[in-house]
């Protein structure tokens, strides 16, 4: 059976594609489709198939899906442009004859007010209507999202954000990629939708009290109105739109939507997911 695994030079896809290969997938079996295949060469060498697959050009997402059976469909980190995108994909995997296409959305997804969700939404409806056999895995925040750019809040003291005491449900983006692997390699996921979170919610005052022990330098959460933070995300380069979303996000973890009880993460990967002491250690240590 083979399984293709796509932007699998990204920092998920590439986790996703290590995870299949410690569940004992064969090499030879996984599919990395990649926008620069040149970028997977190390994959290559351990005998995965690298091809060329980019969302924007069609054709080569239909060579690059040719005899695949099961699709782990990476959304793209083009916001605003990743619906259009995704059909490709969608469109690509069922002319391939695609059995099974798990895709990476976003916790809550349908219901979800935040405006990162609508083209996760928009991008579930599609497959639906294609008809194909699906799973989505809509997960939530990333660690990684807090953890891997601390020098900023080591140099100034102070982690800034609107999120108030809002509880993140986050994970790690390896144990997002474990549930990923299992999902796609596994048996039973058919037209299952999972909300996956980690274990153990925490806050932004969590986060920076974490940094400040392990770093030994004081760290604080600094709660900001959203166009103050959208003006810090501003003045330390990001462009503006790109700072409203983050703020827009923030705002929807101070009310809730980036929590879960569910325990469907812990459950596919077989363990807890891992705690944020260990995520702040790795990331201190890079």
């Amino acid at each position: 059976m083979t399984i293709a695994v796509t932007g699998a030079t990204g920092h998920l896809g590439r986790l996703a594609v290590e995870a299949l290969l410690t569940r004992g997938v064969a090499a030879g079996d996984i599919v990395a489709a990649v926008r620069s295949p040149e970028k997977a060469a190390d994959l290559s060498a351990r005998g995965v198939q690298v091809r060329e697959a980019d969302y924007t050009k069609p054709d080569t997402l239909a060579t690059a899906f040719s005899g695949v059976r099961r699709l782990l469909l990476i959304s793209s980190s083009e916001v605003g442009q990743r619906l259009a995108q995704h059909k490709n994909a969608i469109d690509a995997a069922k002319a391939a004859g695609v059995d099974l296409i798990a895709y990476t959305s976003i916790l809550r997804a349908r219901t979800s007010p935040m405006k990162l969700a609508a083209e996760h939404k928009a991008t579930e409806e599609a497959i639906e209507e294609s008809g194909l056999t699906y799973t989505f895995l809509r997960n939530g925040w990333y660690v990684e999202n807090y953890t891997e750019n601390l020098a900023p809040a080591l140099q100034f003291g102070a982690i800034l954000g609107s999120a108030g005491d809002g509880r993140i449900a986050a994970a790690t983006r390896a144990d997002y990629a474990e549930a990923a692997a299992a999902v796609i390699a596994g048996e039973g996921h058919e037209n299952a939708v999972y909300e996956l979170g980690g274990s153990v919610p925490f806050t932004m005052s969590d986060v920076a009290a974490e940094v400040s022990r392990q770093s030994g330098r004081e760290v604080v959460y600094r709660d900001l109105p959203p166009s103050e933070y959208v003006k810090a995300l501003v003045d330390a380069g990001l462009p503006e739109g790109f700072a409203e979303i983050l703020a827009d996000s923030d705002v929807n973890v101070a009310r809730g939507h980036l929590d879960t009880d569910s325990v469907d993460l812990s459950r596919l990967i077989g363990r807890p997911s891992t705690p944020l002491a260990d995520a702040v250690a790795v990331a201190l240590k890079e």
